[in-house]
This record gives structure tokens, C-alpha cells and sequence, in this order.
């Protein structure tokens, strides 16, 4: 019986993460208005050192934003990797302009000192950030992020639905690009090439 809500879970995963993919793409690319679309703003945060850190603290430097969990079992280290993989391969002069931060969707279990943990699996300089639920909310909002957290196990323990993006913001904290989670690491770099 476990199992099966366990492969049911993860089915209703798969499809809110592809239903939350075509809006967002919907959103970002679909509609009359083909400018610059509205993907990020102002947040308060806090790192892994407990200090509150904003958007402004990523000004004149490119970021790659990811949100997820720390407990996430594939999709998000598969990503992280994967954008971990990517800066490496642009060259250290082309990486050093870009931050790799990662936002927990998860601040019940994500405390600083757990994503600061969880960020320096990944490249070096990857900022971990997570906050109150409404702090993480209003990022969330701001990135367009769905999640919601799935029933819990007899042991307390669950998992989180959420969508599965890498943004890429510029200097200004403007959007450029997203990559999905099945952009593999050789695609986000030429991209990552092309756009810096």
C-alpha cells in the first residue's frame, strides 16, 4: 500500500511539475506580449550564515535561480548537477559572473545551516537561501514557483510538488532564459556561452 502511494505521489508530480512547465511557458512565451516577460523581483531571504540577503545583493552578476528542497530525492541535485556541470564547462572566466542560487520551497526542514549544507554539494559559491514561509512564498510568487507539500508518510517524512525551472537573471535581475529539468549540462552551457 505504501508503495503504491508512493509511485501515485510521484505520478501527481510529474504532472503538476508538466502542467506548471506549460504555463510557465505559456506565460513566458506565449502570450501578446513578447517583450522581456515579469519573472523575478524583490525578495528577503536568509543564507546559511543566517543573514538576510535580497536581490540587491546579486547586482551586476548573472544568476542562475533554482527552488527546490533539500530532501527533493532526484529532480533537484539532477539539476543542481547539471547547472553545477554547466559552469565548469563555460570556463572560469565566464562562470565567475554568474551565482548559482538555489531557494528552498521547503523552510519547515530547510533551515540556514541545512541549505548551506545542501548548497556546497554543488559549485563553488552556491548560495543557499531559504526563509519564513511567507518570505519563501512571495519568491516563489515572484518567479511565477508552484509547490505544495504532499500528504505526510506514517513517519512524518513527505515530499514537495513544485515546479522545476533554472532561471537565468541577468545583472539588473532580469529574466534571459529558463532551462527545464531534462536540460542536460552540454545544453545549458552553450547556452550559458551564448547569452553571457
Amino acid at each position: 500500500m505504501r508503495r503504491g502511494l508512493q509511485i501515485g505521489l510521484l505520478v501527481s508530480g510529474v504532472i503538476v511539475c508538466a502542467l506548471a512547465g506549460y504555463w510557465l511557458w505559456w506565460a513566458l512565451d506565449g502570450g501578446p506580449d513578447r517583450s522581456r516577460p515579469s519573472v523575478g523581483g524583490p525578495f528577503e531571504l536568509i543564507d546559511g550564515d543566517g543573514r538576510k540577503v535580497t536581490e540587491r545583493d546579486f547586482e551586476g552578476r548573472h544568476m542562475l535561480v533554482y527552488f527546490g528542497y533539500t530532501f527533493c530525492p532526484d529532480v533537484c541535485p539532477t539539476t543542481l548537477f547539471n547547472a553545477s556541470g554547466a559552469l565548469d564547462g563555460i570556463g572560469p572566466a565566464l562562470a565567475s559572473k554568474v551565482r548559482l542560487v538555489f531557494i528552498s520551497i521547503d523552510p519547515e526542514r530547510d533551515t540556514p545551516d541545512i541549505v548551506k549544507e545542501y548548497a556546497a554539494h554543488f559549485h563553488p559559491g552556491t548560495v543557499g537561501l531559504t526563509g519564513t514561509p511567507e518570505q519563501v512564498a512571495a519568491a516563489a510568487r515572484a518567479w511565477r514557483i508552484y509547490y505544495r507539500k504532499a500528504a505526510p508518510e506514517e513517519d512524518g517524512s513527505y515530499l514537495v510538488d513544485h515546479s522545476s525551472i533554472l532561471f537565468l537573471m541577468d545583472g539588473d535581475g532580469r529574466y534571459v532564459t529558463h532551462f527545464g529539468h531534462e536540460a542536460s549540462t552540454a545544453d545549458m552551457a552553450a547556452a550559458l556561452k551564448r547569452l553571457l
